[in-house]
């Protein structure tokens, strides 16, 4: 074994960061309607009056986070040079937090320290209130000075994901001011969301008051993507290291997933991994292509293993038969290798009709190809079915069933 197995080579990065979800850019491109609709809504907190709460929505990738961040930087900087008022943001992530309680636990502990943080259990829900109420004072600026004001800006990011009735922390925090529970400080909520119908399913009163001013971000359109390519380009990489097709194949692959720019970004910053991975200073339209297949890998992976389990099954028995040059196989051949790989596990196996609309539905996923083959009067007609991936890939996405119900001998020359 070599002495150093790291070592730096050549790269075609000058700032990897700038083309991660942590980076915001000195600034936005591509969201000028947006950027001016949300710089007027904020308005009211660099006057230190009530601030508006707002809610963003629009699909995955569009900008919403990035907007918010990069607006709020530049309101406390700017509110900064005022003195009577001040103001300070709160960005929580509400994903995973799927009670009102849990959301409180986790605004507490965004303004707690390291040390201070509080469990998300031995306590009740309106003593965990109490303690956000708390905090959220706390943050004021002279807070026995009666010209001070201090706006405090709550950012609750993917807030589809929690409750949304009338006892909601939603509707708490949307009353907040009327129903004295802040002394000190007042609070504007800013609410994120991928989903275009979260509005419709929040209760009136929340909805009322939660969502004052609304935001529809749109999807980007390939020369926006490309805007915002070029720009993080800039910083992310060296002088004369992307040739010049790169770029626009990152951002119409972008275009196809929706328009969304985070996705362009992960796939120019794969191109350049790969570049640098081969010791090289230069991105080529070659590294957007492996970085394509290395993502749609990837998603097949992922969805496999939401897949029932019979499925994964099924995806079992078809790649033992291919690990043993036995396929395009038809249905009833795999279906009497599902049938073994269930009973490996000890479990029933279903009926050959359902194994070939698993193997169906693993088609349209992307894990299997299916042909259909027309052998005449005499032959008929029927389906045959391949894996559509490399062996190895397939069994990293099927790791669970196969340690559950054991390597099948087929495998045995396919040990990673």
């Amino acid at each position: 074994m070599p002495d150093r197995l790291f070592e730096r080579g050549k790269t075609p990065f000058a700032d990897r960061d700038a083309l991660t979800d942590q980076y915001t850019p000195g600034e936005l491109v591509g969201r000028d309607r947006e950027l001016d609709q949300y710089r007027d809504y904020l308005e009211p907190a660099v006057w230190g009056e009530d601030p508006n709460n707002i809610f963003l929505y629009g699909k995955t990738g569009v900008g919403k986070t990035a907007t918010t961040k990069y607006l709020l930087e530049h309101l406390e900087r700017d509110v900064a040079d005022y003195d009577d008022t001040n103001t300070t943001s709160v960005h929580v992530n509400c994903d995973g937090l799927s009670t009102s309680f849990r959301v409180a636990v986790a605004i507490v502990n965004e303004l707690r320290e390291p040390h201070n943080q509080l469990p998300e259990s031995g306590y009740s829900t309106s003593e965990v209130y109490s303690f956000m109420w708390d905090a959220l004072d706390n943050l004021a600026e002279n807070p026995e000075d009666p010209k001070q004001s201090n706006i405090v800006l709550l950012v609750l990011d993917e807030v589809d994901h929690t409750e949304v009735g009338e006892d909601s922390i939603l509707y708490q925090l949307s009353r907040a001011g009327e129903n004295d529970k802040l002394q000190h400080v007042r609070v504007g909520v800013i609410g994120i969301s991928n989903d275009l119908t979260f509005p419709d399913q929040l209760n009136p009163k929340v909805r009322s008051s939660l969502c004052q001013k609304k935001i529809f971000f749109d999807t980007y359109d390939a020369e926006e993507l490309q805007a915002v390519l070029r720009q993080r380009a800039e910083i992310a990489f060296k002088d004369d290291a992307l040739e010049d097709g790169v770029i626009p194949r990152c951002a119409a692959y972008g275009r196809r997933q929706s328009g969304d720019a985070r996705e362009a970004l992960d796939l120019l910053r794969a191109a350049g991994d790969r570049a640098r991975n081969q010791n090289r200073e230069t991105v080529c339209e070659d590294d957007v292509e492996y970085g394509i297949d290395r993502i749609q890998r990837e998603e097949v992976i992922e969805g496999i293993q939401t897949l029932n389990e019979h499925s994964k099954y099924a995806l079992y028995a078809l790649l033992t038969l291919n690990a043993e040059d036995d396929t395009p196989a038809r249905t009833r051949r795999i279906h009497e290798r599902y049938e073994l790989i269930c009973d490996m596990g000890g479990y029933d196996s279903l009926t050959s009709r359902r194994v070939r609309d698993f193997l169906q539905e693993l088609s349209m996923l992307g894990a299997v190809e299916m042909s259909e083959q027309n052998q005449g009067k005499g032959g008929g007609q029927y389906y045959e079915f391949d894996i559509a991936h490399p062996i190895q890939m397939l069994i990293r996405a099927l790791d669970d069933v196969i340690e559950s119900h054991g390597r099948h001998r087929s495998l045995d020359e396919h040990h990673e």
